[in-house]
C-alpha cells in the first residue's frame, strides 16, 4: 500500500509553517499511523533530511500525547480511537493524508505536529486532586459507593488529556476536559470535602484559556475515550452551586 502525506512542518513557534508533501510506500494494514510516520523519519534521517516532529509516548492510546488532526479530524476518521491506535486498513491505497497539529490558539505549535497543551495541567494543577491523610490505605469496601455512580466516575476518569475536544470545537472551548476532570471527583465521597472549591477553581482557570461552551457537541464526537458532554452539564451545575456554597462558607469564617 502506498500513502502521500501532506504534513505541517514549522521549525519553531515563531517561525512561518506550511505544508511539505512525502510519499511512503510498503505500508502495511496493520501498521499504526504512528508507525508509518516512524517510517518517514528513518528515511528522512537516512537521506539527512530533519524528520518531522512529533509527540508519542504509550502508543496504547493512555497518554494522550500523540493528537494529530488527520485529514480535518481529531485522531483521524476512526471513533473512539486516539491517533497510535489508528491502524492504516482505515485509509486505502493511494490516499493523501493531509497531518495537521492540534491548530488552537490555546495550543501555540512548538514544532511540526508538537503543540504546547500547558493549560489542560494548569486547570489540574487548579484542583484536579484530593487532599487525604497519609497511612495505611483502607479497605476498599470501607466506603460504600453505588454502582451507577461509581461508572459514571470511571466513565469521566477515561480522559487522557489529549486536547482533542478543545481542537474539534469551533470554539476552541475546554469544557469537556475540565467537566471530565472535576467529575471523576466530586462523584465521588472521597472528592466531597473539596468539591465546591474545586470546581469555582478549576472552571475559572479553564476560562482563562479557552473558549466558550455553545453545545457544538463536536467534542464529544472527537474523543478517543468518547466521553459524554452530560458531563458538561453536571459542570455547570455545580459551578452555581460552588459560588453559593463558598460564599457561605466565608460568611461562616468571616462573621
Amino acid at each position: 500500500m502506498r500513502v502521500t502525506l501532506k504534513i505541517w512542518r514549522q521549525a519553531g513557534p515563531s517561525a512561518a509553517g506550511s505544508f511539505s508533501t512525502y510519499s511512503v510506500d510498503d505500508v502495511k494494514d496493520e501498521m499504526s499511523f504512528l508507525e508509518v510516520l516512524d517510517v518517514l523519519n528513518e528515511r528522512l534521517t537516512e537521506a539527512g533530511e530533519e524528520p518531522v516532529a512529533f509527540d508519542s509516548d504509550c502508543r496504547e492510546g493512555i497518554c494522550g500525547t500523540c493528537g494529530l488532526m488527520i485529514n480535518g479530524q481529531a485522531h483521524g476518521p476512526q471513533r473512539g480511537t486516539a491517533t497510535c491506535q489508528l491502524h492504516m486498513r482505515t485509509f486505502k491505497d493511494g490516499d493523501e493524508i493531509t497531518v495537521e497539529p492540534w491548530k488552537v490558539a490555546s495550543f501555540p505549535i512548538m514544532r511540526d505536529l508538537i503543540v504546547n497543551r500547558a493549560p489542560l495541567d494548569a486547570i489540574v494543577e487548579a484542583g484536579g486532586f484530593i487532599s487525604a491523610d497519609t497511612g495505611g490505605a483502607p479497605d476498599a469496601n470501607l466506603i460504600p459507593i453505588p454502582k451507577p455512580v461509581a461508572d459514571a466516575a470511571m466513565d469521566a476518569a477515561a480522559c487522557i488529556g489529549c486536547g482533542a475536544c478543545v481542537a474539534a470545537c469551533p470554539n476552541g472551548a475546554g469544557q469537556l476536559f475540565t467537566s471530565a476532570k472535576l467529575a471523576h471527583l466530586n462523584l465521588l465521597p472521597q472528592g466531597q470535602a473539596q468539591r465546591w472549591d474545586r470546581t469555582e477553581r478549576m472552571v475559572e482557570t479553564m476560562e482563562l484559556f479557552f473558549g466558550s461552551c455553545t453545545n457544538h457537541g463536536e467534542c464529544q464526537e472527537a474523543c478517543p475515550k468518547e466521553i459524554s458532554i452530560d458531563f458538561i452539564a453536571l459542570m455547570n451545575r455545580d459551578y452555581v452551586r460552588s459560588k453559593v456554597k463558598n460564599r457561605k462558607l466565608i460568611g461562616q469564617s468571616f462573621p
